[in-house]
């Protein structure tokens, strides 16, 4: 079993029973000499969907809980559940939004690349591209004669998530976006 220092996101540990999948860690430092790095450890209970935070020290033993990654393609909502189909055997899973708001800024119907993390044949979350396309929906006119390392803009995307982009861009252009850090990368090609 692993440390608490060698767990990730999309890891999915056992907590006084429940299975919690991780979404966030955050490492703090004591400040006293000899003190020990403190893992926080953010994410949802799979069964429940109650957000749960568990912290250990670096060198705690954590276990972790198999799961499953399979390909998936966006391909309906249904009210507030959003299916997502199988690349492979057209196998359809269905998640809360709620469940899985965050990753909902990042996909549109031509988003490629998603995988659908599984518990015990439970779809529990999705694990995105590390970058995606969208287009932008509104922003301000792009300036004329604006460089690439000029100041930037706020820019609403089609998904409705705001990033910062570069003042040449416009609305109706086609941008990259990293997920992980929710920045403008480039203008997609």
């Amino acid at each position: 079993m692993p440390r608490a220092s060698e767990i990730k996101k999309g890891f999915a540990i056992n907590v006084d029973g429940k299975t919690v999948l991780v979404k966030d860690i955050e490492v703090t430092t004591p400040g006293g000499r000899g003190g020990q790095k403190i893992y926080r450890f953010r994410g949802h209970d799979v069964a429940t969907g109650v957000k749960t935070e568990v912290r250990h020290k670096a060198d705690e033993i954590v276990e972790t809980i198999d799961v499953t990654k399979r390909a998936v393609m966006f391909s309906y909502v249904d009210g507030n559940e959003y299916i997502f189909m199988d690349n492979e055997d057209y196998t359809q899973f269905i998640f809360n939004g709620e469940m899985i708001e965050d990753e909902l800024l990042f996909i549109n119907e031509d988003t490629q690349g998603m995988y659908a993390i599984l518990i015990d044949g439970t779809a529990a979350t999705l694990e995105l591209p590390t970058s995606v396309e969208l287009v932008i929906e509104e922003t301000d006119p792009s300036i004329k004669g604006a460089s690439a390392s000029a100041r930037t803009k706020p820019a609403r995307l089609s998904t409705g998530l705001t990033v910062q982009v570069p003042e040449y861009i416009a609305t109706g252009d086609k941008v990259v976006v990293n997920t992980a850090e929710r920045k403008y990368m480039n203008r997609a090609s």
